[in-house]
C-alpha cells in the first residue's frame, strides 16, 4: 500500500466528519444502534459509487471516534449546545441534521485532539454540504465557537 499524501489523509478525515454527521442522523430517524450503523457505513458508503458519483474514502478512526463519542457523551455535548444556543432554541428544537453535526463536532472537541479553529472550520464546510444555499453555516459557525471556547479557552 502507498503512503497516502498529507492532502490525501485530510480530504479522508473531512469525508468522514460528513459521515458521522450522516450517521448520527441515521441513528436518531432510525433507532439502530452505533455499532450497527457504522459498520453499515464502513461497507457500504465508504469508498462505494452511487449513481455514478464516488463517495470519498473515509477515515475510519476518526469516523468511529466521532460517532461513538458523540453517543457516549451525548448529554453533555446536548448540554454544551443548549448553552450556545438562544435560549428559545433548545436543541430539541433545531435541524436534525445540524442536531448530529453538533454532536460530531462536540465529540471531536472535548476530544482535544484537532485545534479547535479547525474543527469548527470543518463542520462549517459540512454544514455547507447540507445547506449550500442557506444560513445555516453562519450560524453553525456561531455556536461551534461559542462551544469551542467552552471546552478550551486556552485555544483562543
Amino acid at each position: 500500500m502507498t503512503e497516502l499524501s498529507n492532502n490525501q489523509k485530510r480530504k479522508m478525515k473531512s469525508a468522514a466528519r460528513l459521515y458521522a454527521v450522516q450517521a448520527l442522523f441515521q441513528m436518531e430517524h432510525s433507532s439502530q444502534s452505533v455499532d450497527v450503523v457504522m459498520r453499515e457505513f464502513e461497507d457500504h458508503r465508504f469508498g462505494a459509487t452511487y449513481e455514478g458519483s464516488e463517495m470519498m474514502e473515509g477515515d475510519i478512526d476518526v469516523f468511529r471516534m466521532l460517532a461513538q463519542d458523540a453517543v457516549e457523551h451525548q448529554r453533555p455535548i446536548d448540554q454544551m449546545t443548549d448553552r450556545a444556543l438562544v435560549v428559545k432554541w433548545p436543541i430539541a428544537r433545531i435541524d436534525p441534521t445540524i442536531r448530529a453535526l453538533f454532536r460530531a463536532a462536540g465529540a471531536e472537541l472535548l476530544g482535544k485532539v484537532t485545534p479547535p479553529r479547525v474543527v469548527i472550520k470543518e463542520f462549517v464546510d459540512v454544514a455547507g454540504a447540507f445547506f449550500p444555499e442557506g444560513d445555516e453555516t453562519h450560524f453553525v459557525n456561531g455556536v461551534l465557537d461559542h462551544m469551542a471556547r467552552e471546552v478550551q479557552p486556552d485555544a483562543f
